[in-house]
């Protein structure tokens, strides 16, 4: 069924890839004229103010609530949703590429580029996902403790890197992600000396080597733009994926970057892949961690994350 008079609402972060966001705009405008897509547009003003807007959104009665951004924008506009469905709203989410990662994009299988993506949005297919949920016991100033994801949560290693990336403000995708992974690498990363305990599913508390590099948990395969942290990770399975990787030294990290880009390096010593419903991952040392791209703590001491299945409808 094609979409009825204003039955999307486009949430455009212009900040989104770099400041790319503003460039994409009216290009998004023309491409849903083009389709024959009726949709009202508003452009966020601050960070997480598409929280509210897609919150508002969905309680106006939008059947779709579309994401122009990155995956940091993804997840605003999805805690929005699910914020109005709490008081008895129904929205699909629709995500537009317009940031550094669209990791989420990439996983439901939405098009790269602004025409593709649109053309989608006309088509209006959905298909149901999978969401994470994550706790942190110390969120950074003004961010929520508890709050939904849609792609992955890092800690260590990955926090840092998404700490870097804030400090280039031209770079987009891989041109950003891989600069600031080699500064991690080089001048950054000063890793946890304190051990580091992680629970799955209930199970004993296993402990980790006194020095770990980084702990993901993912509900997608891919983050940074291109790297294939968890390639067997499916977003409507159920499960989460976690890998753990030891401290190695800084030669050895070098060697496996390219081996975490195309998603090989799973079988490689020192790294475990595993499955989860549940994780909790403990440090008495502070832990820096991100959600989705966005950083939510840099003292952390304690981060939950849980799956939860069948939890969102998005266009793809």
């Amino acid at each position: 069924m094609a979409p009825t008079l204003s039955s999307i609402y486009v949430i455009v972060n212009p900040l989104a890839g770099r400041g790319f966001g503003t460039k994409a705009a009216p290009q998004i405008e023309q491409f849903l004229r083009e389709q024959g897509v009726d949709y009202d547009m508003a452009c966020t003003t601050r960070p997480r103010e598409a929280i509210d807007m897609a919150r508002r959104a969905a309680l106006d009665g939008y059947a779709t609530v579309v994401a122009a951004g990155g995956d940091g924008t993804y997840q605003e506009v999805i805690n929005g949703v699910l914020a109005a469905e709490e008081k008895g709203a129904q929205s699909a989410v629709g995500v537009i590429p317009v940031g550094s990662g669209c990791d989420f994009a990439y996983s439901v299988g939405v098009p790269g580029d602004l025409e593709g993506a649109c053309a989608r949005l006309a088509r209006g297919q959905t298909k149901v996902v999978d969401l994470g949920r994550v706790t942190v016991d110390a969120p950074l100033p003004g961010a929520p403790m508890t709050r939904y994801f849609d792609n992955t949560v890092g800690m260590g290693f990955d926090g840092v890197v998404t700490e870097e990336c804030q400090k280039f403000k031209r770079l987009r995708g891989m041109a950003l992600y891989l600069p600031a992974v080699l500064k991690t690498v080089f001048v950054s990363l000063r890793p946890a000396r304190s051990d580091i305990t992680c629970q799955l599913d209930g199970s004993a508390p296993q402990r980790l080597q006194s020095t770990v590099l980084m702990a993901t948990v993912c509900n997608g395969p891919r983050e940074g733009g291109g790297f294939f942290i968890a390639p067997e990770a499916q977003n409507d399975d159920g499960v989460l994926d976690v890998c753990l990787a030891d401290m190695v030294s800084r030669p050895r990290i070098l060697g496996l970057i390219p081996h975490f880009i195309k998603g090989t390096h799973v079988d490689k010593p020192n790294v475990r892949m595993m499955k989860a419903t549940h994780v909790v991952i403990e440090s008495p040392d502070p832990m820096i961690a991100h959600a989705d791209g966005e950083m939510i703590c840099t003292e952390g001491h304690r981060i939950e994350c849980e799956i939860l299945p069948s939890r969102l409808r998005v266009v793809c």
